[in-house]
């Protein structure tokens, strides 16, 4: 996280809760209390306590009559993020895998073929490229077995996705060498010359 939002978060509706929630949403790895302090200009220790209230918020009161959540504020030795409750899986996996013999969805086949063709990729990178948040469709295809993940980015410490042996075999490959060039997809070069120009 490179920018400040300007103003404290106490000016924005909800507060610094509503401010954690929304950064932690569109997060696509856990956030450390001192990222998050260092974007909502706050100390570290007030971001921590507003974790863990909302943490405790999501699980519920059964006594009180405020039900639990379907989703959690996890903390792992990354930080923090929103998961779906352990207890909910089969629910969830059942979601994910509805229609399973069904085509992929648009936003799927773009995210496969940015993992097929630029892999080892993290999900940040695969956001970049489609210009929107990809986790969904991510999870979607890590849980039909056409994207795994293998090995950590040095960098950024993100997982790194790949295709899987299923995916060769679904599209008839023997190897990722066997791909489809791009070549003939792409713009002839003296256009792109041109359009950088303009």
């Amino acid at each position: 996280m490179a920018f400040a939002v300007s103003g404290p978060s106490a000016d924005y509706p909800g507060g610094l809760p509503a401010c954690l929630e929304a950064v932690l949403m569109a997060a696509d790895q856990p956030q450390t209390p001192a990222d998050l302090a260092r974007v909502l200009g706050c100390g570290e220790r007030t971001v921590e306590l507003a974790l863990e209230s909302l943490r405790e918020e999501y699980e519920g009161d059964p006594d009180a009559g405020v039900r639990p959540r379907g989703f959690e504020l996890r903390e792992t030795a990354g930080g923090w993020q929103f998961a779906s409750r352990a207890v909910y899986e089969p629910v969830v996996s059942a979601f994910v895998t509805d229609g399973q013999t069904a085509r992929l969805s648009q936003a799927a086949l773009e995210a496969l073929a940015i993992v097929a063709y630029r892999q080892p990729v993290t999900r940040a990178q695969v956001a970049a490229i489609r210009g929107v948040n990809s986790d969904g469709v991510i999870r979607s295809l890590t849980v039909r077995g056409l994207v795994r993940e293998e090995g950590v980015d040095p960098d950024s410490r993100a997982a790194l996705l790949v295709t899987s042996a299923l995916f060769l075999d679904k599209m008839g490959l023997d190897s990722l060498d066997d791909l489809p060039s791009l070549a003939p997809f792409l713009p002839p070069v003296d256009d792109v010359t041109s359009e950088v120009a303009d």
